[in-house]
């Protein structure tokens, strides 16, 4: 049986329950939102359509793919509506989801990226590019000016292509304060610690490199009328797969070529410190605070941390998924003993670790979730710095044994062998040359901190020694806490 497409004139057909929880054709386009990913579909968009609905206030999103365009062709085929799925042990509740009206791809669409950053109606400009989209230098932290996408932005003269999403931003911003249009606060909704401080560095930087004639006076005007609030974003969403296509469809009645699925759980925490109107997530349980520092080191270091290590143990023992992971012997022991290992690094004011550790057993067993452990794995040199080296710096410092976080480096070191087919990785070619060199194992695990910019860690000779000491057991498949 062929089903009608997904799109605002098919939403009479779907059952009203399941239908947007605001009329999209209410809504204007005031948040623009880079990254046009399945998390941001199943994270801010739910949050701004249902402060949207609570509220009675038109705010809409018009989201930009940076590279997908079929995404957004395909999107655009569905008046922007998709649907999104929360698999929970005991069944799928599925839901039409109407809070983006817009959808642009970052290149071609670059003129009417430009006039919204522009516009005095958008107050709010949200981003989920991932980790390696802030191009960060390894060794300073800011803008690393040397990457090649980097480099060619900067290079391109004024109203050329722009290829990153820091240089659309800052040459967007530029415009916006040259012309004198209302404050903007741009929000950083990737998972990484000071993301606020990471992304407005990041916008700063590219200003500041650039060979605008007027470019003190944009970084000046930006100072009063940019900000860039810290945020934390929570909930695991797995790559949809043809199952949610049916499970959407079934329950539907129509077909959603882009359905996303989430776990039940969701959390968003938000510095307090907007320059302009913004939607009031709050009105559905977005907390506001003054400092995220808390909220944010636990998330990175206790969820984001143990999801990295299940899934670089996983993949070098032969599981495919998180909860494939947490159901063998070993699972569950490791996040616990991770979130007991790093959290003497949390500062306080944030979840207790321990009840945190208990939330985190339950949604990473969930078995209707499907995590592919080759999508959390990814990227890991980049992750890692993130999510586990910082605490292994302070536990190391203070004199603190490491032992669940060398056995995670050591499974993300196996990865990293020629020939592993390991997680994809932007500095896979680097990382597989280490192996090359016939030394010891010690000095393996050493170039291989090197590559993720961890030159101090390297030189430490009792931790590499450590985690070399672990590869053993990894390659005959065995995790041993």
């Amino acid at each position: 049986m062929n089903l009608p497409s997904l799109n605002r004139a098919a939403l009479s057909r779907i059952p009203p329950g399941l239908r947007p929880a605001v009329d999209p054709a209410e809504l204007r386009p005031r948040v623009l939102h880079f990254g046009l990913g399945a998390f941001h579909r199943a994270h801010q968009a739910v949050y701004t359509e249902n402060a949207a609905a609570r509220s009675g206030e038109p705010w809409g999103i018009t989201a930009v793919a940076p590279r997908s365009a079929a995404t957004v062709r395909a999107l655009r085929d569905q008046d922007c509506l998709y649907s999104l799925t929360e698999r929970r042990p005991d069944g799928g509740v599925c839901r039409v989801v109407g809070a983006v009206v817009g959808a642009l791809t970052m290149g071609p669409d670059a003129e009417s990226v430009d006039a919204l950053l522009a516009d005095p109606d958008v107050t709010v400009v949200t981003l989920t590019v991932t980790e390696k989209g802030y191009h960060r230098s390894p060794s300073a932290g800011g803008l690393d000016t040397s990457a090649a996408p980097v480099a060619a932005d900067l290079a391109t003269p004024p109203g050329g292509p722009l290829t990153t999403v820091v240089g659309r931003l800052a040459a967007g911003l530029a415009a916006r304060t040259r012309a004198g249009a209302p404050p903007v606060s741009v929000v950083s909704c990737d998972n990484m610690a000071g993301n606020g401080g990471v992304l407005g560095r990041a916008v700063r930087d590219f200003v500041r490199a650039s060979d605008w004639p007027d470019r003190d006076e944009v970084l000046d005007r930006m100072a009063g009328t940019v900000v860039f609030p810290a945020t934390v974003v929570d909930r695991i969403v797995p790559a949809a797969g043809a199952a949610d296509l049916i499970t959407a469809s079934a329950a539907l009645g129509v077909h959603d070529a882009l359905p996303v699925a989430g776990e039940p759980y969701r959390q968003w925490v938000l510095e307090d410190s907007f320059a302009a109107a913004r939607p009031p997530w709050e009105l559905d349980g977005a907390l506001f605070v003054r400092d995220v520092t808390p909220y944010q080191l636990t998330k990175l270091r206790l969820l984001n941390g143990s999801h990295s290590a299940l899934a670089h143990l996983g993949l070098a023992t032969g599981c495919a998924t998180i909860a494939g992971a947490m159901a063998t012997e070993w699972g569950e022991s490791v996040v616990r003993a991770l979130c007991a290992e790093v959290a003497p690094t949390l500062p306080a004011g944030g979840p207790d670790p321990a009840a945190y550790a208990d939330d985190l057993v339950v949604r990473f067993s969930n078995p209707t979730m499907h995590h592919l452990l080759r999508q959390i794995g990814s990227d890991g040199s980049l992750k890692i710095a993130e999510r586990w080296l910082p605490a292994l710096r302070e536990l190391r410092a203070r004199g603190t044994g490491t032992p669940v976080l060398e056995l995670a480096l050591a499974a993300w070191a196996h990865g990293t062998r020629p020939g592993a087919a390991g997680p994809t990785d932007p500095a896979a070619g680097a990382l597989a040359a280490c192996w090359s060199a016939p030394v010891r194992p010690a000095e393996t695990v050493g170039a291989l901190l090197r590559v993720a910019g961890a030159a101090d860690l390297a030189a430490d000779d009792a931790l590499t020694v450590a985690v070399a000491d672990r590869l053993p057991a990894l390659r005959a498949g065995r995790v041993e806490i």
